[in-house]
């Protein structure tokens, strides 16, 4: 018998509908803990970047400007390496290149997949932490200097929980990115949701339904996790009015300026 479109939608979702669920379940693991290693990465990174290499009085090369010239030549490469390079390339390269030369770094596809996103997210989170602590007034930065705080506690009692609080609508893209771009780790065999969509395909033959099923589900997480981002990055920010205290807004009559005429 012939089934229609409906029918082939109603027979994959019966047949394979476990399948895509544990499919999701890994898209979302894979998004927030990429997200989450990421950003930890990013942080880091995005902090060291923006330590002033000489501090007050200190001329030459210290070891302490060595070791920060070095490391910070070392976390720019690894930034425009990243950036720069699509993730599926980065995911065939550490999942089928490296073993080649050596063994020891053979891994299975959903560690490799934490590891391959949890990079690939650093990169883009170390230049929006950086982003974050540059765009912070300096008279801040100043007066913590002047009333004798050091640079890290400045940094972690200052200018990070700014920092912190104005990517946060940046961090949300970039989880709502690592939920499309999960996608591509099929390619190293990890059973996320776009593979589990092949899975039903390669036994029907059929593209349309299972991949419509499948951008069906990327669309409802995509526009859920925005809803919610949206949220609360409105919390955040406050209400954009004001009320004081015991009364309306409105300032009385007789406080007003009187003006002529």
């Amino acid at each position: 018998m012939q089934l229609g479109f409906w029918d082939w939608i109603w027979k994959i979702l019966a047949e394979y509908g476990p399948v895509l669920l544990r499919g999701t379940g890994y898209t979302l693991l894979l998004a927030v803990l990429g997200t989450l290693l990421g950003g930890v990465i990013g942080l880091l990174v995005g902090v060291v970047r923006t330590v002033p290499l000489l501090r007050g009085g200190e001329t030459g090369w210290s070891p302490r400007r060595i070791l920060l010239t070095v490391a910070n030549k070392l976390m720019a490469v690894y930034i425009t390496v990243f950036r720069g390079t699509p993730m599926m390339v980065q995911a065939m390269l550490i999942y089928y290149a490296l073993p080649e030369l050596n063994r020891a770094f053979t891994m299975k596809p959903l560690p490799a997949s934490i590891f391959i996103i949890t990079l690939n997210t650093g990169a883009y989170m170390a230049e929006i932490v950086r982003g974050g602590i540059q765009s912070i007034d300096k008279g801040q930065w100043e007066a913590a200097q002047a009333i004798g705080m050091t640079h890290w506690k400045t940094m972690t009692n200052v200018i990070l929980p700014q920092t912190i609080r104005n990517i946060i609508p940046a961090t949300g893209n970039e989880f709502i990115v690592n939920l499309k771009d999960s996608s591509v780790l099929n390619v190293i065999q990890m059973n996320e949701l776009f593979f589990s969509a092949r899975i039903a395909y390669a036994n029907y033959y059929r593209y349309l339904q299972p991949f419509l099923i499948c951008a069906a589900i990327y669309l409802l997480l995509t526009t859920v996790f925005t809803f919610l981002l949206q949220r609360v990055e409105k919390k955040l920010h406050g209400s954009e009015g004001y009320s004081l205290v015991g009364g309306s807004a409105t300032m009385p009559e007789t406080a007003l300026p009187k003006t002529n005429g």
